[in-house]
């Protein structure tokens, strides 16, 4: 983009209507004249290349005066830059892959509703870094923290239930979750822990594991995923057909609170699918990275050009009357 650094400069090219209406002027009117009995001979003269360039050193000393005022405008390229600077959040996805995540109270099931709607989430988290972690009766890193937002939706569509020991080991998955956690540098940690049922397993319990999150500095946002009251459940008879029977949901919202209290985060219940979408949108909400950016320009002078045309326009006209226009006295 051009800029000119002093504008107002550009007036001066007024200049050149009076100076060319002058030379148009005393070009018609002629100079000294003498007379002569017929001009038929001089009309059919054939006119040379000097007749056609008498009028090229007037055109390059015009240009060469409109030349120098635009460079006296002090022509400028003007380019804007910014600079972006993120401090991200380093989060961890929690997500229980017991087998009552195969419930269908959430459309198509719970754990379609949860790879679903955590894959949003993570395509919203540019900038930053973001690990998985599944759980059931034990726990295991499915992704370790990264900004690869294509490997981490790959990861995250391969969730499935039955891919460890069935169980609920709330407690676990939260420790296997901090520990990917342990060493980060990152000013704002966060656990979004995910499960649909009761902690039945006791290797760590649950508020021991809040209690180390609490010392990391981890901020832990529980959710808990059901319908109220009964909820088809998968069911395998003894030849290993699925069916799906209605149970009570069973879910220890207790718990969950205590965890979200405790390390400074908040509990939210997902009976739909649509409520499961709105509780990331809140967490997206409340964990805002912090985003800098610094704007600045810079101009880079071209006036120079202007003032060697300027000259090569005058040196031209030189040449040009003392070469091919020059009179003998």
């Amino acid at each position: 983009m051009t800029h000119f650094a002093s504008p107002h400069t550009l007036w001066f090219l007024l200049v050149l209507v009076p100076i060319v209406a002058t030379y148009i002027y005393r070009t018609r009117r002629g100079g000294a004249s003498i007379h002569v009995s017929t001009i038929g001979a001089m009309a059919r003269a054939p006119r040379t290349a000097r007749y056609w360039l008498r009028h090229v050193p007037f055109v390059l000393r015009c240009v060469a005066i409109a030349l120098v005022i635009i460079a006296l405008a002090r022509p400028q390229d003007v380019e804007h830059n910014s600079r972006t600077s993120s401090e991200g959040i380093d989060i961890v996805l929690a997500i229980d892959v017991s087998g009552t995540m195969l419930a269908r109270d959430l459309k198509p099931d719970r754990i379609t509703a949860a790879r679903e709607t955590a894959g949003n989430f993570i395509v919203d988290r540019r900038g930053d870094r973001i690990g998985i972690v599944i759980f059931a009766g034990e726990a295991y890193t499915q992704a370790p923290l990264t900004t690869d937002q294509p490997t981490l939706l790959t990861m995250l569509g391969q969730i499935e239930s039955g891919l460890i020991e069935d169980g609920t080991a709330i407690g676990t998955g939260l420790a296997t979750a901090l520990n990917r956690l342990r060493e980060s540098e990152a000013k704002s940690k966060v656990v979004i822990l995910l499960t649909d049922g009761v902690n039945n397993r006791t290797t760590i319990a649950p508020l021991t594991a809040a209690e180390i999150a609490k010392k990391l500095g981890v901020k832990v946002y529980t959710i808990g995923v059901g319908t109220n009251g009964m909820a088809p459940y998968p069911v395998q008879d003894m030849w290993g057909d699925i069916s799906y029977q209605p149970m009570p949901v069973e879910i220890d919202e207790q718990t969950l609170q205590q965890i979200a209290e405790m390390t400074g985060g908040e509990y939210f219940r997902a009976t739909d699918k649509g409520a499961l979408a709105e509780v990331y949108e809140r967490i997206n909400e409340l964990e805002k990275s912090e985003v800098e950016v610094t704007e600045f320009t810079t101009y880079t002078e071209r006036f120079l050009p202007y003032l060697l045309a300027a000259l090569a326009a005058l040196l031209l006209e030189f040449l040009i009357g003392q070469l091919w226009l020059r009179r003998i006295p």
